[in-house]
């Protein structure tokens, strides 16, 4: 794995099990779909409205191949539907990392 996408979301901490089904349905999706699912993360303890996604590539390439599928596959737009009829994600921002040895 080249590269991470790292997902950081500012959540609604009242909905915070929404967002644990919204993770858990990509658990199901990213891999599927070519993503090498590294995890989702809530809260547990200190600030409750950031969560966390992590998901790595071989290449920013990849990355884009796997973003036309997503936008194509049928339980991704339900899922990307889901939180916005619920609106629990407030933000999203997208970083690509690389790990150092």
């Amino acid at each position: 794995m080249a590269i991470t996408c790292f997902i950081r979301y500012e959540i609604d901490p009242f909905q915070r099990e929404a967002f644990r089904r919204y993770a858990e349905n990509w658990g199901r999706i990213i891999p599927r779909l070519g993503g090498q699912l590294i995890g989702y993360f809530l809260p547990h303890e200190g600030a409750s409205y950031e969560a966390w996604g992590l998901v790595g590539f071989a290449s920013l390439a990849d990355y884009e191949a796997y973003r036309a599928r997503l936008r194509a596959d049928a339980e991704a737009k339900d899922n990307f539907a889901f939180a916005q009829q619920q609106r629990f994600i407030l933000r999203e921002e997208r970083t690509f990392t690389e790990a150092v040895s």
